[in-house]
């Protein structure tokens, strides 16, 4: 049986994107709290598409997944350029890659699983048809169409000033 696909937009849902727009191939930011998290967890229940507007550009889908490779490989308590850190491993990456590897030493298990979950995620070139899209830059439309003014002024979530605290009593 099919998984429904899901798609997730790049910029401001898996790398923060607090430096902007740098090229194709660039990718300076970390990635958004969670999202890693939530790529290897989505994966069980859905058909993952991540797409962007650097998916047609060249180098683009090349950059993004040697960003995910690198950073899974950081959380698994591994240097992408070899060595291993030590650090605790979050629990969720630790049962993926111990599900999901049959290889010795650590270092070797979690690069291969960083490169799983790479692999399981579809790049297209353009925004495939999906049952759910999560996009930094979209609204979900109701029945009605919002207000001009309310699309003129809008700003993504990253773009927002922080909200003010609560003063609980």
């Amino acid at each position: 049986m099919r998984k429904p696909i899901l798609t997730l937009d790049w910029d401001g849902v898996v790398h923060s994107y607090t430096s902007g727009w740098k090229g194709a191939t660039v990718i300076p930011d970390p990635p958004v709290p969670g999202a890693l998290e939530f790529i290897v967890r989505a994966l069980d229940r859905f058909d993952l598409a991540i797409h962007s507007s650097r998916s047609h550009q060249w180098g683009g889908i090349g950059a993004m997944k040697r960003y995910l490779r690198d950073h899974y490989a950081y959380l698994g308590g591994c240097n992408p350029q070899g060595g291993q850190f030590e650090f605790d491993v979050p629990e969720w990456w630790r049962d993926f890659i111990c599900a999901n590897s049959a290889m010795e030493p650590w270092e070797h298990e979690t690069h291969n699983a960083a490169r799983l979950v790479v692999k399981r995620i579809r790049w297209p070139l353009f925004e495939p048809a999906s049952l759910i899209s999560i996009d930094v830059r979209a609204l979900t439309f109701a029945g009605t169409l919002p207000a001009l003014d309310t699309l003129a002024s809008f700003k993504p979530w990253n773009k927002r000033p922080p909200p003010e605290p609560s003063h609980a009593t």
